[in-house]
């Protein structure tokens, strides 16, 4: 299926049958906080409704994380004043089902209008999240709003977190290896905003509550028979860490997702995810040198510091994902697909350039995805 030869010492990936990215549509809620008012908001959120020294802990590190984590502001689908109040966790999801599907349908429409495709070319939908459940769920639901053929395929996937926005992407094009001649979408919606506990005054949520934001993407992706432009997927591995299952996730509470969070996250990428890539590249022929794109997960500003200690990369090599952490915060599984967004549209890239697109999430995890124009 796939056929290599050399060229100028690299072992260059030849196929009929590699999947390629089209496009990226985005999407985001209408409320827009900038990190100022939300500091003041939550600070009074923390004093007013509640006098003991564990709010007043809270209160305390909100200006001091907020400012370090470096997120300017963030959307979020409900206005900042009612995230105060206590919901439990049906409440919580039911406003998940009702601005998740707006958002992934404003998302799967822009992406198929930049590559040029309607709603009924679409084979295959593949939807991940971490912030809601649904049965039906989102992907159905979308079969009447868009108009999606009556036979297109589906497959909601939960729970990967962060890493779904790359996992996503390999799945997504580890099945149209299979059919070269169908087109997949990878949706992702994420309401992180929606999982704040306002009763939670712990370091892990006065962080979750600077760093997460929320909104939705869809990748487009074309099998190698159909004509598409775009980098073509090349290959993709998935890399699990045994033993880490407490490093990140979400403790299931009454109110809904609680979230926990380990500071090995940051450790954990600097040790593994250049070991990791090396080892993926070498099985192309190719090392960290031949590639010219970094498409990174927008974990924090730890964890791209991280990335670049451990990748050994240039200043500028991240510029795209500390520029959408600023602007967006992190958006779980949807936060390296903006990032893809974003390197779409510059058009930086040249025939024959690699890229490498990675996430890590909860498992503990990473995924990665090499890219070739």
């Amino acid at each position: 299926m796939t056929d290599g030869h050399r060229r100028q010492g690299l072992w260059v990936m030849t196929s009929d049958c590699e999947p390629r990215i089209g496009a990226v549509g985005r999407a985001v809620p209408k409320h827009h906080i900038d990190r100022e008012a939300l500091i003041t908001a939550l600070k009074e959120m923390w004093t007013v409704s509640d006098t003991s020294a564990a709010a007043a802990a809270g209160a305390s590190r909100i200006e001091t994380m907020h400012r370090t984590i470096g997120v300017d502001g963030r959307h979020l689908v409900l206005p900042l004043s009612s995230y105060g109040a206590k919901r439990s966790f049906g409440e919580r999801n039911d406003l998940w089902i009702e601005h998740a599907l707006p958002l992934a349908e404003r998302a799967v429409r822009e992406g198929l209008t930049q590559a040029g495709l309607a709603p009924r070319d679409v084979d295959h939908v593949f939807f991940v999240t971490v912030t809601g459940i649904a049965t039906p769920s989102i992907d159905a639901r979308l079969v009447n709003r868009l108009g999606l053929r009556a036979d297109v395929k589906r497959t909601p996937i939960f729970g990967l977190g962060c890493v779904a926005g790359a996992a996503g992407t390999a799945r997504a094009s580890d099945y149209l290896r299979a059919f070269p001649d169908q087109v997949a979408l990878l949706v992702s919606v994420e309401l992180c905003s929606l999982t704040f506990q306002s009763d939670d005054f712990s370091m892990t949520n006065v962080l979750a509550s600077g760093l997460f934001g929320d909104g939705g993407a869809a990748v487009v992706l074309s099998g190698g028979a159909r004509p598409a432009t775009g980098p073509r997927i090349v290959a993709t591995r998935s890399v699990f860490y045994p033993e880490t299952e407490d490093v990140m996730g979400w403790h299931v509470v009454d109110g809904g997702f609680k979230i926990f969070l380990s500071p090995a996250v940051p450790r954990l990428a600097r040790e593994r995810i250049g070991g990791d890539v090396d080892a993926f590249l070498a099985d192309f022929g190719i090392d960290r040198s031949d590639v010219s794109h970094w498409i990174a997960h927008t974990g924090g500003p730890k964890v791209l510091e991280a990335f670049e200690q451990s990748l050994e990369l240039g200043p500028g090599a991240l510029s795209r994902s500390w520029s959408s952490l600023r602007r967006f915060g992190n958006l779980s599984s949807a936060s390296v697909l903006f990032v893809m967004a974003d390197f779409l549209a510059d058009g930086a890239a040249k025939p024959g350039d690699y890229g490498v697109l990675l996430a890590m999430g909860p498992g503990f995890c990473s995924e990665l995805v090499l890219l070739q124009w």
